[in-house]
């Protein structure tokens, strides 16, 4: 059973809760709208703003969400003090007091001079301090610890979740206000609260991350003034979050000499290229071999050991293969086939793979490796920042050369197999 709010005779609830729509906009033909891109304002934060496609939107409502104690207070708070000298602000919490604010304000070194925060959870309070103070920023920490007094539920309920966020998020409409709405997640990890929740909101962003490591992700998943899937890097340190300028750092072990097992890919997560380091340890395993994937997919693991056996003629039915992609990241695109494969392929020859080298790819079940999208960005990427040699599937490879990579372009796995073995050989 779910409450709603009872409605007065004769409609008048109607008409005042769908005020904002009253003036409703004449029917227009489509190509007769001029259109323009949308006014940001960055917050300051590079990669923050990154993943929000710029910077705040006018009246935009960004709905972000993460496991307790992962730094989404630390860095909204770092983000309302960045844009404090520029507009009004305002940062509700409802889940702890004006002194621990400011406490945790002292610690990061922000001045805080020009922030205005207010403690309270009842939300007629809070749209009534909202006409009041006309903030261009508004931060609500947390969406599951306000209340409206129309309706009798305790806070956090499915009801009082769906009517808070329709209420701010009409306010935000009408005034142009932006506003970030703190979540809550479940055990399973997903945002807390009805689905709709997230459907309301123009943006939904979410902190990824270990919360025992120093790095975090902060991914789009929906984004009306954006790019989705698109990644900030940040490191927690004793000054707040930091943005991580060089992030491919992270997701790359430094090996005093190439060991075995190690493969660097190049990723997408949105329009942002990242190498990533993919090992893998391949062991004796007896009558139950183990196939154990962090950071990628276990289904997709035991596919493509398949496909190593039948058509490149290397047998793992017998070892446990373990695979992880350095650095906790999660890669869900088909890319990273070709550079799990070869992998693996090294752990099981105790070979290493040369210096320098890396390679991207989807490989199907017929054996074939298919293109990855954007194949020059990676390589351009990956030329950046000092590799030397590519095994990439033949659709990607460049019509004009890149400047200190050598390029080996293929067609089917067992190719990929036979050019590693000579590179090997050669180095």
């Amino acid at each position: 059973m779910e409450e709603t709010v009872a409605e007065p005779a004769a409609g008048a609830a109607r008409t005042n809760r769908f005020q904002a729509l009253a003036a409703s906009q004449p029917v227009q033909t489509l190509s007769d709208i001029e259109a323009s891109d949308v006014a940001r304002t960055p917050t300051g934060i590079d990669e923050l703003d990154r993943v929000l496609g710029g910077g705040i939107v006018e009246g935009g409502v960004v709905l972000i969400g993460g496991d307790p104690g992962i730094g989404k207070s630390t860095l909204l708070l770092q983000a309302v003090d960045a844009l404090a000298g520029r507009m009004g602000v305002l940062y509700v919490t409802g889940e702890e007091s004006p002194a621990q604010v400011a406490l945790r304000a002292r610690r990061l070194d922000l001045s805080g001079a020009a922030v205005r925060v207010l403690a309270e959870i009842n939300l007629e309070k809070i749209l009534a301090t909202l006409a009041q103070e006309r903030p261009a920023f508004c931060v609500i920490d947390s969406i599951q610890t306000l209340y409206s007094e129309q309706l009798t539920s305790a806070p956090g309920s499915v009801a009082q979740v769906r009517e808070c966020a329709a209420q701010l998020t009409r306010v935000a409409k009408a005034s142009g206000c932006a506003m970030v709405l703190v979540g809550h997640v479940t055990k399973e990890g997903a945002l807390a609260g009805p689905r709709v929740l997230e459907h309301i909101v123009d943006t939904v962003l979410y902190f990824e991350g270990d919360t025992h490591s120093s790095f975090r992700l902060v991914r789009a998943f929906k984004n009306r003034f954006g790019a989705v899937n698109e990644i900030g890097v940040f490191a927690m340190t004793e000054r707040g979050l930091r943005g991580v300028s060089n992030p491919s750092a992270i997701f790359l072990s430094t090996h005093a000499e190439p060991v075995p097992g190690s493969c660097v890919l190049v990723t997408l997560e949105g329009s942002r290229p990242l190498l990533v380091e993919i090992q893998a340890l391949v062991d004796g395993g007896g009558p139950s071999p183990r196939r154990l994937s962090v950071g990628l997919e276990r289904d997709r693991l035991a596919m493509l050991l398949a496909v190593l056996h039948r058509h490149a003629g290397v047998a793992c039915a017998d070892q446990d293969v373990f695979v992880n992609a350095v650095g906790g990241v999660r890669i869900s695109e088909p890319a990273a086939d070709l550079a799990v494969l070869l992998a693996i392929q090294s752990s099981l020859r105790g070979r290493a793979l040369p210096r320098g080298f890396l390679a991207f790819g989807e490989v199907g079940l017929a054996g074939e490796v298919r293109p990855a999208p954007r194949g020059q960005e990676r390589l351009k990427e990956a030329a950046k920042l000092g590799f030397r040699v590519a095994l990439v599937p033949r659709a990607n490879a460049p019509k004009k050369p890149v400047e200190g990579l050598t390029i080996h372009a293929v067609d089917r796995i067992e190719q990929a197999i036979d050019a590693l073995r000579a590179l090997a050989d050669a180095s």
